[in-house]
């Protein structure tokens, strides 16, 4: 699913401007709040929803090859968050919609998501 798709599905707003975002595709997602969780269950060209607006959310996404993080819950992380996002080339979306809602919209429109065998 393309970035142009989650944004419009989730209502959502760019916040790193001028990245080349809108063709950007994930293949699945992950809705977490525990960076340990991310790094234990999420695969490679993944889409990261998180509620957690501090630099370790933009690490932890370099290190795995997340392709964009969306912040739920009305998030928006500081300035300094979204500059080193932008220094990496990694989108950053913020939507006001719920974690549980987010996930659901795209699980619904078909985006995929880790399976239990894949874990």
């Amino acid at each position: 699913m393309k970035l142009k798709k989650v944004r419009e599905l989730l209502h959502a707003k760019v916040l790193t401007e001028g990245l080349p975002w809108e063709n950007v595709e994930v293949e699945t997602a992950c809705g977490a709040d525990l960076m340990s969780d991310v790094l234990a269950f999420a695969k490679e060209k993944s889409l990261l929803l998180t509620g957690l607006i501090y630099p370790q959310v933009v690490r932890t996404s370099e290190m795995l090859d997340i392709k964009a993080i969306v912040f739920v819950r009305g998030k928006v992380p500081p300035q300094e968050v979204i500059k080193m996002a932008s220094e990496h080339g990694l989108p950053l979306l913020a939507t006001e919609l719920s974690m549980y809602h987010s996930c659901g919209c795209l699980y619904k429109e078909g985006l995929g998501l880790v399976e239990a065998d894949d874990i």
